[in-house]
């Protein structure tokens, strides 16, 4: 598995699980996390617009729920909920036929909220424009750090080896086909490779001939001085007006937005005019965020790794036997993983998957 992320440790596990004992991780870093996983939001949330994501969210959300039974160690899972907040007609419409999918998929604990409610719920909002929204109890947030190391710590106990400071220079191949690994710390024979290295995944695929269209784009997230203004109680609370959103973390906020001029690259500083860009929407939809403290040395920026359709790139490469990609979550590795570990495993042991289509999610739907 080349990247040590949370996805490498997720299908570490799930492959150990499955009886797989020859593992190995290769992390480029002294230790692991440093890439997108110890930057994410930690965000966890089963309501998607298309059914692959959210047949993916149902696998994953209740694993994180249940992680200790899993893997003897915690996720952070806190189970407060999404609150989509609609402001026209064109979003309460969207919001309506992705939930009459979501319940078709079989998930039960999301609803249709009136504006009503919402204002009733949290009066710090500035509400007079939302004329409804959607809440989903079981969406959250998890730790990603700490659900990292509880896969790698099972994985490990299960016979996963990891190699840190293991940076890939190579990658064999033998008639078409994997036959090893080149690193900084020696060169490894082996069949069958994955890819989860994340924003970086394309260069790890440049190296079997293969064009992955996958590139990074910078997020950045902003937490605030400690302030009870607001209830810790909240929800991931999002703005569908402009995309801001926010939740509780620590003593304070977490706050998100995905600037639209932001322009792909392996762009990894905080850009300190996001301060004043960020604070303006969070003081229109959260008046007494007026009066929040921001220290800018504490915000910080991660790569998602995008992809054309915004859905992963997951399963066996054709063209080049023994090499499967776990990439292009566009933001959803973190929330994704425990599903993503458990689909690969399924192709590389048994070459399909019964989690959902996979077919969906390979890189041949492009070219297609």
């Amino acid at each position: 598995l080349i990247g040590g992320g949370i996805v490498a440790s997720s299908i570490a596990w799930h492959l150990t699980a499955a009886g797989c004992k020859s593992v190995l991780v290769l992390e480029r870093e002294s230790a692991q996390g440093k890439g997108s996983t110890g930057k994410s939001m930690g965000g966890v949330r089963a309501q998607f617009s298309t059914p692959i994501n959210v047949q993916m969210s149902l696998y994953s959300i209740p694993f994180y729920a249940n992680f200790r039974e899993h893997t003897s160690e915690e996720s952070g899972y806190r189970p407060q909920g999404y609150l989509f907040c609609a402001t026209d007609d064109k979003h309460m419409a969207y919001l309506r036929t992705n939930h009459e999918k979501q319940v078709a998929m079989g998930l039960k604990t999301a609803r249709i909220v009136t504006g009503d409610e919402i204002r009733s719920l949290y009066p710090q909002l500035r509400g007079d424009d939302i004329i409804g929204g959607s809440f989903c109890s079981t969406d959250g947030f998890v730790d990603p750090y700490l659900s990292m190391n509880g896969f790698m710590a099972c994985a490990a106990e299960r016979g996963t080896t990891l190699w840190k400071q293991a940076e890939v220079t190579a990658i064999q191949r033998d008639n078409g086909r994997i036959c090893g690994v080149e690193t900084t710390r020696g060169c490894i024979s082996t069949r069958k490779v994955v890819n989860c290295a994340g924003a970086w995944a394309a260069s790890i695929a440049k190296m079997t001939g293969v064009d992955l269209p996958v590139e990074p784009l910078r997020r950045m997230l902003v937490p605030t001085e400690p302030f009870d203004e607001f209830p810790h109680t909240a929800p991931m609370i999002i703005d569908m007006s402009n995309g801001f959103h926010f939740r509780p973390e620590s003593r304070g906020f977490l706050l998100a937005w995905n600037d639209p001029e932001e322009t792909p690259g392996f762009k990894t500083d905080f850009e300190p005019t996001f301060i004043e860009k960020i604070l303006t929407r969070a003081a229109d939809r959260v008046p007494c965020f007026e009066n929040v403290a921001v220290n800018p040395k504490r915000a910080w920026a991660g790569l998602y790794q995008m992809t054309p359709d915004h859905h992963p790139i997951l399963g066996a490469v054709p063209e080049v036997p023994g090499f499967y990609c776990a990439n292009g979550f566009s933001g959803h590795g973190v929330m994704h993983a425990p599903a993503t570990g458990k689909i690969l495993s399924d192709i590389v042991l048994k070459g399909t998957t019964d989690l959902v289509d996979a077919k969906l999610l390979d890189l041949a739907r492009f070219r297609e």
